[in-house]
Protein backbone atom coordinates (compact mmCIF):
# COMPACT_ATOMS: atom_id res chain seq x y z
CA UNK A 1 0.00 0.00 0.00
CA UNK A 2 1.37 3.40 -0.93
CA UNK A 3 1.92 5.89 1.85
CA UNK A 4 -0.40 8.87 1.79
CA UNK A 5 0.87 12.39 1.49
CA UNK A 6 -0.08 15.56 3.36
CA UNK A 7 -2.86 16.27 0.88
CA UNK A 8 -4.63 13.07 1.94
CA UNK A 9 -4.85 14.07 5.60
CA UNK A 10 -8.23 15.30 6.87
CA UNK A 11 -8.48 19.05 7.17
CA UNK A 12 -9.13 20.54 10.64
CA UNK A 13 -12.71 21.58 11.26
CA UNK A 14 -13.24 25.36 10.69
CA UNK A 15 -14.22 25.81 14.35
CA UNK A 16 -10.82 24.43 15.43
CA UNK A 17 -9.01 26.75 13.04
CA UNK A 18 -11.02 29.66 14.41
CA UNK A 19 -9.97 28.87 17.99
CA UNK A 20 -6.33 28.60 16.92
CA UNK A 21 -6.48 31.97 15.16
CA UNK A 22 -8.18 33.56 18.17
CA UNK A 23 -5.45 32.28 20.50
CA UNK A 24 -2.78 33.67 18.16
CA UNK A 25 -4.45 37.10 18.19
CA UNK A 26 -4.72 37.13 21.98
CA UNK A 27 -1.14 35.96 22.40
CA UNK A 28 0.01 38.83 20.20
CA UNK A 29 -2.07 41.42 22.09
CA UNK A 30 -0.83 40.18 25.45
CA UNK A 31 2.80 39.95 24.38
CA UNK A 32 3.82 42.72 26.80
CA UNK A 33 2.60 40.68 29.78
CA UNK A 34 5.32 38.34 31.04
CA UNK A 35 3.21 36.05 33.24
CA UNK A 36 -0.52 35.27 33.31
CA UNK A 37 -1.73 33.51 36.45
CA UNK A 38 -5.27 32.32 37.09
CA UNK A 39 -6.72 32.11 40.60
CA UNK A 40 -9.32 29.37 40.55
CA UNK A 41 -11.75 27.58 42.87
CA UNK A 42 -14.40 24.90 42.61
CA UNK A 43 -17.14 27.15 43.95
CA UNK A 44 -17.70 30.61 45.32
CA UNK A 45 -17.26 31.53 48.95
CA UNK A 46 -13.88 29.93 49.59
CA UNK A 47 -11.85 33.14 49.28
CA UNK A 48 -10.92 33.17 45.59
CA UNK A 49 -11.29 36.92 45.05
CA UNK A 50 -9.69 37.68 48.41
CA UNK A 51 -6.75 35.55 47.34
CA UNK A 52 -6.56 37.17 43.89
CA UNK A 53 -6.51 40.71 45.26
CA UNK A 54 -4.02 40.06 48.04
CA UNK A 55 -1.68 38.08 45.79
CA UNK A 56 -1.71 40.99 43.33
CA UNK A 57 -0.82 43.43 46.10
CA UNK A 58 1.90 41.09 47.32
CA UNK A 59 3.48 40.86 43.88
CA UNK A 60 3.34 44.65 43.60
CA UNK A 61 5.08 44.93 46.99
CA UNK A 62 7.83 42.64 45.70
CA UNK A 63 8.51 45.16 42.95
CA UNK A 64 6.55 43.72 40.02
CA UNK A 65 4.21 45.51 37.61
CA UNK A 66 0.81 43.95 38.20
CA UNK A 67 -2.71 43.92 36.78
CA UNK A 68 -5.93 42.18 37.84
CA UNK A 69 -8.52 40.93 35.37
CA UNK A 70 -11.85 40.12 36.99
CA UNK A 71 -12.91 37.27 34.71
CA UNK A 72 -15.89 36.32 36.86
CA UNK A 73 -18.29 38.05 34.48
CA UNK A 74 -21.68 37.30 36.01
CA UNK A 75 -20.55 37.81 39.62
CA UNK A 76 -17.75 40.40 39.55
CA UNK A 77 -16.46 41.32 43.01
CA UNK A 78 -12.95 42.68 42.52
CA UNK A 79 -14.06 46.32 42.32
CA UNK A 80 -16.00 46.03 45.59
CA UNK A 81 -13.02 44.44 47.31
CA UNK A 82 -10.86 47.34 46.12
CA UNK A 83 -13.36 50.13 46.70
CA UNK A 84 -13.32 51.06 43.00
CA UNK A 85 -16.40 52.93 41.78
CA UNK A 86 -15.07 54.06 38.38
CA UNK A 87 -17.24 53.35 35.34
CA UNK A 88 -15.96 52.79 31.81
CA UNK A 89 -17.79 53.88 28.66
CA UNK A 90 -16.55 51.02 26.51
CA UNK A 91 -14.32 53.10 24.24
CA UNK A 92 -11.58 50.98 22.66
CA UNK A 93 -8.98 50.21 23.70
CA UNK A 94 -10.28 49.72 27.24
CA UNK A 95 -8.05 51.43 29.77
CA UNK A 96 -7.73 49.72 33.16
CA UNK A 97 -8.40 51.67 36.34
CA UNK A 98 -5.33 52.04 38.54
CA UNK A 99 -5.60 51.38 42.27
CA UNK A 100 -2.46 51.64 44.39
CA UNK A 101 -0.38 51.20 41.25
CA UNK A 102 -2.22 48.03 40.18
CA UNK A 103 -4.17 48.02 36.90
CA UNK A 104 -7.69 46.61 37.22
CA UNK A 105 -10.51 45.84 34.82
CA UNK A 106 -13.85 44.17 35.50
CA UNK A 107 -17.26 43.78 33.92
CA UNK A 108 -18.54 45.63 37.01
CA UNK A 109 -17.06 48.81 35.51
CA UNK A 110 -19.76 48.70 32.81
CA UNK A 111 -22.72 48.16 35.15
CA UNK A 112 -24.90 50.85 36.68
CA UNK A 113 -26.30 48.67 39.46
CA UNK A 114 -24.20 45.80 40.83
CA UNK A 115 -27.17 44.41 42.75
CA UNK A 116 -28.92 43.43 39.50
CA UNK A 117 -28.16 39.93 38.21
CA UNK A 118 -26.43 39.27 34.89
CA UNK A 119 -28.59 36.60 33.27
CA UNK A 120 -26.48 35.43 30.36
CA UNK A 121 -25.92 32.05 28.74
CA UNK A 122 -22.43 30.61 28.37
CA UNK A 123 -21.68 31.96 24.86
CA UNK A 124 -22.48 35.54 25.94
CA UNK A 125 -20.25 35.24 29.00
CA UNK A 126 -17.51 33.80 26.82
CA UNK A 127 -17.84 36.73 24.41
CA UNK A 128 -17.55 39.25 27.26
CA UNK A 129 -14.47 37.49 28.60
CA UNK A 130 -12.96 37.62 25.13
CA UNK A 131 -13.76 41.34 24.85
CA UNK A 132 -12.00 42.13 28.14
CA UNK A 133 -8.99 40.00 27.22
CA UNK A 134 -8.56 41.25 23.65
CA UNK A 135 -9.44 44.91 23.94
CA UNK A 136 -7.76 46.05 27.16
CA UNK A 137 -4.55 48.05 26.89
CA UNK A 138 -2.51 46.69 29.80
CA UNK A 139 0.79 48.16 28.69
CA UNK A 140 3.79 46.29 30.08
CA UNK A 141 3.15 44.00 33.04
CA UNK A 142 5.18 41.40 34.87
CA UNK A 143 2.08 39.62 36.20
CA UNK A 144 -1.57 39.62 35.21
CA UNK A 145 -3.67 37.97 37.92
CA UNK A 146 -6.98 36.59 36.66
CA UNK A 147 -9.79 36.10 39.14
CA UNK A 148 -11.40 33.17 37.32
CA UNK A 149 -15.05 32.15 37.53
CA UNK A 150 -15.60 29.17 39.85
CA UNK A 151 -16.61 25.70 38.74
CA UNK A 152 -16.03 23.64 35.60
CA UNK A 153 -18.59 25.14 33.21
CA UNK A 154 -18.40 27.46 30.18
CA UNK A 155 -17.02 30.52 31.96
CA UNK A 156 -13.75 29.16 33.40
CA UNK A 157 -13.37 26.90 30.37
CA UNK A 158 -13.47 29.92 28.02
CA UNK A 159 -10.81 31.81 29.96
CA UNK A 160 -8.51 28.82 30.35
CA UNK A 161 -8.73 27.97 26.66
CA UNK A 162 -8.16 31.53 25.43
CA UNK A 163 -5.49 32.85 27.77
CA UNK A 164 -2.53 30.47 27.56
CA UNK A 165 -2.06 30.81 31.29
CA UNK A 166 1.40 30.20 32.74
CA UNK A 167 -0.34 28.39 35.54
CA UNK A 168 -3.06 28.68 38.12
CA UNK A 169 -3.39 28.93 41.88
CA UNK A 170 -6.15 26.78 43.32
CA UNK A 171 -8.04 28.08 46.37
CA UNK A 172 -9.78 25.86 48.90
CA UNK A 173 -11.03 26.15 52.45
CA UNK A 174 -10.04 23.64 55.19
CA UNK A 175 -13.08 21.36 54.93
CA UNK A 176 -12.83 17.95 53.26
CA UNK A 177 -15.83 18.63 51.00
CA UNK A 178 -14.22 21.87 49.77
CA UNK A 179 -11.02 19.94 49.05
CA UNK A 180 -12.91 17.31 47.02
CA UNK A 181 -14.49 20.04 44.90
CA UNK A 182 -11.15 21.81 44.48
CA UNK A 183 -9.55 18.59 43.28
CA UNK A 184 -12.28 18.28 40.66
CA UNK A 185 -11.62 21.79 39.31
CA UNK A 186 -7.87 21.37 39.46
CA UNK A 187 -8.10 18.13 37.50
CA UNK A 188 -10.10 19.87 34.77
CA UNK A 189 -7.54 22.65 34.39
CA UNK A 190 -4.66 20.18 34.27
CA UNK A 191 -6.43 18.16 31.57
CA UNK A 192 -6.61 21.37 29.53
CA UNK A 193 -2.84 21.58 29.73
CA UNK A 194 -2.52 24.39 32.29
CA UNK A 195 0.15 23.95 34.95
CA UNK A 196 -0.81 24.03 38.60
CA UNK A 197 1.43 26.41 40.55
CA UNK A 198 -0.02 25.34 43.88
CA UNK A 199 -2.90 25.55 46.31
CA UNK A 200 -3.80 28.14 48.94
CA UNK A 201 -5.87 27.14 51.95
CA UNK A 202 -8.02 30.16 52.69
CA UNK A 203 -9.88 30.81 55.96
CA UNK A 204 -7.74 28.17 57.64
CA UNK A 205 -8.80 27.16 61.15
CA UNK A 206 -5.50 25.46 61.92
CA UNK A 207 -7.31 22.12 62.28
CA UNK A 208 -8.70 21.13 58.88
CA UNK A 209 -6.26 20.02 56.22
CA UNK A 210 -8.10 20.78 52.98
CA UNK A 211 -5.09 22.46 51.43
CA UNK A 212 -2.83 19.51 52.18
CA UNK A 213 -5.44 17.09 50.82
CA UNK A 214 -5.62 19.00 47.52
CA UNK A 215 -1.84 19.29 47.36
CA UNK A 216 -1.36 15.53 47.69
CA UNK A 217 -4.17 14.59 45.29
CA UNK A 218 -2.94 16.94 42.54
CA UNK A 219 0.77 16.54 43.26
CA UNK A 220 1.37 20.25 43.75
CA UNK A 221 2.78 22.62 46.36
CA UNK A 222 0.81 23.93 49.30
CA UNK A 223 1.69 27.60 48.82
CA UNK A 224 0.34 28.65 52.20
CA UNK A 225 -2.44 28.63 54.75
CA UNK A 226 -4.13 31.95 55.43
CA UNK A 227 -5.66 31.84 58.89
CA UNK A 228 -9.25 32.94 59.33
CA UNK A 229 -9.33 36.53 60.57
CA UNK A 230 -12.47 38.57 61.20
CA UNK A 231 -10.58 41.54 59.73
CA UNK A 232 -11.08 40.08 56.25
CA UNK A 233 -14.85 40.54 56.44
CA UNK A 234 -14.67 44.02 57.91
CA UNK A 235 -12.01 45.31 55.53
CA UNK A 236 -13.52 43.79 52.39
CA UNK A 237 -16.93 45.29 53.18
CA UNK A 238 -15.23 48.69 53.46
CA UNK A 239 -13.37 48.28 50.15
CA UNK A 240 -10.07 48.11 52.02
CA UNK A 241 -7.34 45.61 51.16
CA UNK A 242 -6.26 43.35 54.05
CA UNK A 243 -2.70 43.24 52.70
CA UNK A 244 -2.44 47.00 53.18
CA UNK A 245 -4.28 47.22 56.50
CA UNK A 246 -2.89 44.25 58.49
CA UNK A 247 0.77 43.40 59.00
CA UNK A 248 0.01 39.77 59.94
CA UNK A 249 -2.09 39.22 56.82
CA UNK A 250 0.53 40.98 54.71
CA UNK A 251 3.25 38.58 55.84
CA UNK A 252 1.13 35.53 54.98
CA UNK A 253 0.48 36.70 51.44
CA UNK A 254 4.07 37.79 50.87
CA UNK A 255 5.14 34.21 51.62
CA UNK A 256 2.61 32.94 49.10
CA UNK A 257 3.72 35.48 46.47
CA UNK A 258 7.35 34.45 46.88
CA UNK A 259 6.32 30.83 46.32
CA UNK A 260 4.44 31.84 43.17
CA UNK A 261 7.36 33.84 41.81
CA UNK A 262 9.66 30.91 42.48
CA UNK A 263 7.41 28.55 40.55
CA UNK A 264 6.15 30.73 37.69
Amino acid sequence: MEEGNAHDLPKPHPSILKVIEKKKEIRSKLSKIKHRIGVYSAKGGVGKTTTSVNIAYSLKALGYRVGILDADIDCPNVTMFLGIENKLKGDYPLMPVEKDGIKVISSAMFMDDLSKPIIWRGPMIGKMVSELIENTDWGELDYLVLDLPPGTSDSPLSVIQLMDLDGFVLVTSPQHIAAVNAIRSGTMAKRLGVGLIGVVESMSDGVGNGGEEVSKALDCRLLGRVLFDIKFNYLSDKGLVPFVESEAIREEYLKIAREIVGGS
